[in-house]
């Protein structure tokens, strides 16, 4: 029965991780005026504030926690999941849009499954094959009409291939920060989840404070000052909604889920955006685009049934 318990709540706040995160996928598009990584400098600068602002008041004595080994795991995770991430997303968004981008990225549950293989509590590799090819089966059909799209709109198949790789970069880097944040978080018992996420979004907003005057000091006159605030405005939104907030959901899911479980989760991330997207372009979704969400929405919910099956055997046997 505790068991159960803590999946049930593992799940919920997955499911919280992933809405919050679908926002991620709208911040670029409502800052045409900035790259993506432009956009993701300023948005980790307002992330590194917020938890420098919350972590404040007991700051001494969270990082006298921490070991040499935790500092260096929060410099890379905050570099590849976050500035290195989001980079590719944003610009993966202005090259292909928000449906396209999204749907590639949703394949990381399949990458993280594939990780967490010989963790405790994972289901067999082979069991997972039929899910895991629906939801590849879904990408694939997704970067088909992406191309198929941007031949029609007269877009260059080199911008089109550019923000296809964009996405696949954003996908490898955040399954291993998934995967490696999950690991490091089941060593550092004497930290919270909370102040784990914001100990990461101190160190990504130093790494962005390093990066500010070079990628956003050639912008500073490109812009009036409505425009800016615009920015900051939107960077902020995202920042506190998605990195602060998600980013202390997602901590406590990777706590109570097994691995391979929490990165099906991420499926209700790709949703959330799909349907964000497809509001600020004001359109319903094509063909291609509902078979590819079927796709993978089908193999992750295949995946699932396959734990939820595992958890009930293994729960019946102990009793």
């Amino acid at each position: 029965m505790f068991a159960d318990r803590s999946l049930v709540k593992g799940l919920g706040y997955g499911v919280a991780a992933g809405v919050c995160w679908g926002v991620i996928f709208l911040g670029p598009e409502l800052t045409p005026g900035l790259s993506g990584v432009q956009f993701a400098v300023l948005r980790f600068l307002c992330y590194g504030l917020f938890s420098l602002v919350l972590l404040m008041p007991r700051l001494h004595r969270v990082c006298a926690q921490l070991t040499r080994a935790d500092w260096v795991s929060l410099f890379w995770l905050s570099l590849v999941g976050n500035l290195v991430y989001y980079s590719l997303v944003g610009s993966g968004v202005q090259l292909v849009g928000i449906a396209t981008t999204s749907l590639i990225v949703g394949l990381i549950p399949v990458l993280v499954t594939l990780a967490g293989r010989h963790d405790a509590n994972a289901v067999p590799v082979r069991r997972l094959i039929p899910s895991l090819t629906l939801a590849m089966a879904g990408v694939a059909l997704i970067s088909l009409d992406a191309l198929h799209s941007g031949a029609d709109t007269r877009t260059s198949s080199g911008q089109v291939i550019a923000g296809l790789l964009c996405a696949v970069g954003a996908l490898v880097s955040w399954s291993w920060y998934a995967v490696a944040n999950a690991r490091r978080l089941a060593l550092v018992g004497g930290v919270s989840s909370h102040d784990w996420a914001l100990l990461t979004g101190l160190m990504t907003g130093a790494q962005a404070l390093v990066l500010a005057i070079p990628v956003l000091g050639p912008e500073v006159a490109a812009h009036g000052a409505a425009t800016w605030v615009h920015f900051v405005l939107v960077a902020a939104g995202v920042a506190l909604l998605s990195s602060v907030v998600g980013g202390a959901f997602w901590n406590q899911a990777s706590r109570l889920l097994p691995l391979a479980l929490s990165g099906q989760v991420l499926v209700v991330e790709t949703l959330a955006a799909l349907l964000f997207g497809f509001l600020w372009e004001q359109r319903l979704p094509g063909a291609l685009e509902l078979v590819a969400i079927a796709l993978l929405v089908g193999g992750v919910v295949w995946c699932l049934n396959c734990h939820r099956s595992d958890t009930a055997s293994a729960t019946a046997t102990s009793s």
